[in-house]
């Protein structure tokens, strides 16, 4: 093979490996019945950690319906979990446990973000009630005010919420 013909192939394949670095990369393989195949990769990490009694994880790659993406993971060893003040949490779960307050986070998730749009909507109350739920989600961190009086539920807590709400469905 003389020069040129060596040159043509380094540039040939040169040129295949451009391409193929601009096509995202192939997920990763595993068994399509391998249900639990994040638990055994979390499972994995905590043998490094030396965690023996197990932790929890929860994680999420999502889009919400009005459009914005979030990805995000927290976890915890289980003697951590186990160790802390639960009562803690009771504020946080008392502003989910209750049905108008829930269906405000659906809506600001949708794209629904102002007071005024969300006293439009049937069943949830007057502008007074609802600005008493907002208030209650917003003392527990699942809201924050952003521009103009726009609600959003905060991005640190998107995938939680969802996760909490799928935990409530099982």
């Amino acid at each position: 093979m003389d020069l040129e013909q060596r040159v043509a192939e380094l540039e040939r394949r040169l040129a295949v490996l451009e391409q193929a670095a601009d096509r995202p990369a192939p997920p990763p393989e595993r068994e399509p019945d391998d249900e639990l195949w994040a638990l055994r990769g979390l499972k994995s990490q905590l043998t490094e950690l030396g965690a023996d009694n197990g932790g929890v994880l929860f994680t999420g790659a999502v889009r919400i319906p009005a459009g914005q993406r979030y990805e995000w993971q927290y976890g915890l060893v289980t003697d951590t979990v186990l160790d802390r003040d639960w009562g803690a949490a009771a504020e946080s779960f008392a502003a989910l446990g209750q049905p108008v307050r829930l269906r405000l986070l659906r809506e600001i998730l949708g794209g629904r973000c102002t007071a005024a749009e969300l006293t439009e909507l049937d069943g949830t109350g007057t502008t007074g009630q609802i600005y008493h739920h907002l208030r209650q989600l917003t003392a527990a961190g699942w809201l924050h005010t952003a521009a103009r009086g726009r609600y959003e539920v905060p991005a640190d807590r998107v995938v939680p919420l969802l996760v909490m709400l799928t935990a409530a469905g099982r």
